[in-house]
């Protein structure tokens, strides 16, 4: 059996072509098997090895077959004579001549057809598979990619494969990501692509079909209750509390809305804005109960401001960084210090900390090096004492701090503090729900858009010693008596 095979590759490879061509298809053929073996059982587990499994050597296999044809048409150009007659010389007789069950050389074509089908068929979907790999996605364009798969690992969504939320679902879905992929792949092979990456992805698929797939909107219903800790630097790193009963509601007719209105089936919000990068609005429309829209005109563009994009208000206006997210550099230490992470017990640790990580650094190396003698130097200058009795938790808060500036920072991709800031909320930056709800944003009749702090949340304490300060202090004038009495009924449960 083998050596009939074995005498058809021999029979079609009649010149260098055709040579190439069996090399090729044969030598691909074989290794794509080994190596789908080998990472079936584990042993290559690298993602560029999958790239070569799955990528390149189908692309060779598919060359091959394509040569193979091309070296016999050269050849029966060459010789001037029919298909007929070459193949009686270059097969036997036995292989030429049809009998009942047809002749050997048909069986053996159809044979090999039926194998290179089902195996560029099965290469293909497991091709396919391994693409909509967050490893893949992540780590093949490694200097591209590498600060969203670093963000993505350590975000809320890191269960989640990028593809359900960048490609979506369908034919259209899936053939319009792989024409963007093939045109990325082009800008990367030549390095020609921004730093840092622009945002926002316009042609990330719409909420309704992505985000809404597991955050269902007619579930945002009620409140939450969210405690931010802030620290002093002062030299104690004093905590600061601010506690808010944030409403969540998308509203229905006849009731209280929150801050999921936005997205509620009843309501549309639509906007432009500068260069539609969904940050300065040139005008915001709502839907009025008769379906007519409200427009609300920013008073302080010049009047030739102008979007080429009309964009519907969805999930990702406000929560533009639900997975890659990069944070700001108090609110990082912040975090870690709330963690436990950061010994709060060393002297002016917040403010030695902020400012070690936000120096100016000219590459990944000089910071993690700078960030060690700043921190190190400061307490062996200060507080020699302090700084032999808690080593360890000087190194372990130098070690913490370089994993925060890794993850944040990316000098090769041109990303630093605040280059991806985030919409949610509004504390520290005007890219966050004061695009929308702010004076300069007014309406034929003189009205704006609300932006009273208690639109979308209550406040239990801002940046007070307790978390519930204003319900153990009441307030003296009668406005904040009476939030005091409500917020006091609103959440008893955790008072």
């Amino acid at each position: 059996m083998f050596q009939k095979y074995l005498n058809f590759l021999r029979g079609i490879s009649v010149n260098w072509f055709g040579k190439i061509g069996v090399v090729l298809a044969t030598s691909s053929f074989i290794t794509f098997i080994i190596l789908e073996f080998a990472r079936i059982l584990g042993i290559f587990t690298n993602q560029y090895m999958g790239l070569i499994t799955y990528l390149t050597f189908p692309t060779l296999f598919l060359i091959g077959l394509v040569l193979i044809p091309i070296g016999w048409w050269r050849y029966t150009k060459q010789r001037g004579k029919s298909t007929k007659e070459l193949l009686n010389e270059r097969f036997s007789p036995d292989d030429v001549v049809a009998h009942q069950t047809g002749s050997r050389l048909f069986l053996t074509v159809a044979i090999l057809t039926l194998i290179n089908v089902i195996f560029m068929g099965g290469a293909s979907v497991r091709g396919l598979h391994f693409m909509d790999t967050p490893e893949f996605c992540g780590t093949t364009c490694h200097t591209v990619m590498n600060p969203e798969w670093t963000t993505y690992q350590d975000s809320p969504h890191a269960r989640v494969k990028c593809v359900e939320c960048h490609v979506g679902e369908g034919v259209d879905a899936l053939i319009d990501s792989k024409l963007n992929g093939a045109r990325q792949m082009v800008l990367a092979a030549f390095d020609i692509y921004s730093r840092p990456i622009p945002t926002p992805v316009h042609r990330l698929r719409p909420a309704r079909e992505t985000c809404e797939k597991c955050h269902w909107p007619d579930k945002f219903y009620g409140s939450k209750l969210k405690t931010i800790i802030h620290y002093d630097r002062d030299s104690t790193s004093t905590p600061k509390y601010t506690t808010l009963g944030l409403k969540i509601d998308t509203g229905h007719p006849g009731e209280r809305a929150g801050i999921h209105w936005h997205i509620g089936k009843e309501n549309e919000v639509r906007y432009a804005s500068v260069n539609d990068e969904r940050k300065k609005m040139i005008w915001v429309e709502v839907r009025q109960e008769d379906g007519s829209f409200k427009r609300y005109t920013n008073q302080r563009l010049h009047e030739d401001a102008h979007a080429e994009d009309i964009r519907t208000f969805d999930c990702i206006d406000c929560h533009n960084r639900a997975t890659h997210i990069y944070e700001d550099p108090e609110t990082a230490i912040d975090d870690r210090i709330r963690k436990g992470l950061l010994d709060r017990s060393l002297p002016y640790l917040k403010r030695e900390a902020l400012s070690a990580i936000t120096a100016n650094y000219p590459n990944q190396a000089a910071a993690m090096s700078g960030i060690e003698a700043h921190l190190s130097g400061f307490y062996q200058r200060n507080y020699p004492r302090i700084a032999g009795q808690k080593m360890a938790a000087i190194d372990q808060a130098i070690t913490v701090l370089q994993a925060v500036y890794n993850r944040n920072i990316h000098h090769q991709m041109q990303i630093e503090w605040g280059t991806y800031p985030s919409h949610i909320g509004h504390r520290g930056t005007e890219d966050g729900c004061f695009r929308c709800h702010n004076q300069n944003l007014v309406a034929e009749d003189g009205s704006t858009i609300a932006y009273d702090c208690t639109t979308c949340h209550s406040i239990l304490s801002n940046e007070e010693d307790s978390p519930f300060k204003y319900l153990e202090t009441p307030s003296e004038t009668d406005r904040n008596a009476m939030m005091h009495e409500y917020l006091k009924n609103e959440f008893m449960n955790w008072y």
